[in-house]
């Protein structure tokens, strides 16, 4: 069990922050007491969901793919709250086509967003979390970034992708008290989701979409009281990665082997 107030104090910001898991984040992170920037493209979600939560939250318009975006976003922070010590790379889209029928453009938009975005921002966030002494990131990938999956291979790419570039910043970054970690949500209830049918959780140890609050629970943890813990993977998935469901007859044993 965690302990309450754990980000009393910090500064956060976290992209994809107006909707869907990054507002959960947002909410939680303003809930234990961090102050909070939400930075997306999505304004007015945006806009609303840091007035509805308050002085604790502000909201700054930031495209991750764009590094000119990034100083400015985290230069506003500064302004407003002070130094961020605590990053959420949270921002993605997912575009559904085959290898042979993506665009050129459409799987490089994928790459810059997930990914790109993802190594802008721990760049642009480093020089302020080592003038304050250490810091966290947690870069939100996927069961994507675990495994493969047809249909979207531009994600599947640049889930692996950022889970690999955890690890080396985990690396690098250590030695400024920066741990950084990645989550991999699987089926989540949020607007990315939306037109995935139940069948698309059947089968897995438990057989329903998570939440959005679920998976910011998750990254809650990892900003707040896994201090022990970088280059790692969190999975919030319902048991969707741990393999092959086995049903086993009612009374909970296997078949007798001639006791």
């Amino acid at each position: 069990m965690r302990s309450e107030g754990g980000l009393d104090g910090r500064v956060a910001l976290v992209t994809g922050g107006a909707r869907g898991i990054g507002a959960a984040v947002v909410a939680a992170f303003v809930a234990d007491g961090a102050k909070v920037v939400v930075a997306d493209v999505l304004d007015p979600e945006g806009k609303q969901l840091a007035h509805d939560l308050g002085s604790a939250a502000s909201y700054v318009h930031l495209d991750v793919s764009d590094p000119e975006q990034w100083r400015t976003a985290m230069d506003e922070a500064e302004r407003t709250f002070g130094p961020v010590t605590v990053l959420v790379n949270n921002a993605g889209i997912v575009e559904f086509a085959s290898i042979e029928a993506s665009t050129d453009d459409s799987f490089r938009r994928v790459l810059d967003i997930d990914l790109v975005g993802a190594f802008y921002g721990m760049r642009a966030v480093l020089p302020a979390m080592r003038g304050a002494g250490g810091g966290v990131v947690v870069n939100v990938s996927s069961t994507a970034g675990l495994t493969g999956y047809a249909g979207i291979a531009g994600y599947v790419a640049a889930k692996w992708g950022l889970r690999g570039l955890t690890k080396a910043a985990a690396l690098e970054f250590a030695v400024d008290g920066i741990r950084v970690c990645s989550v991999h949500p699987g089926p989540i209830r949020t607007p990315m989701t939306e037109g995935m049918g139940e069948e698309s959780v059947a089968g897995q140890p438990i057989e329903r979409f998570g939440e959005p609050e679920e998976v910011a629970s998750m990254v809650l943890f990892i900003a707040a009281d896994a201090t022990f813990s970088t280059g790692t993977e969190f999975v919030v998935d319902g048991g969707a990665t741990a393999g092959v469901a086995t049903v086993l007859p009612a009374s909970g044993r296997g078949p007798d082997r001639g006791r």
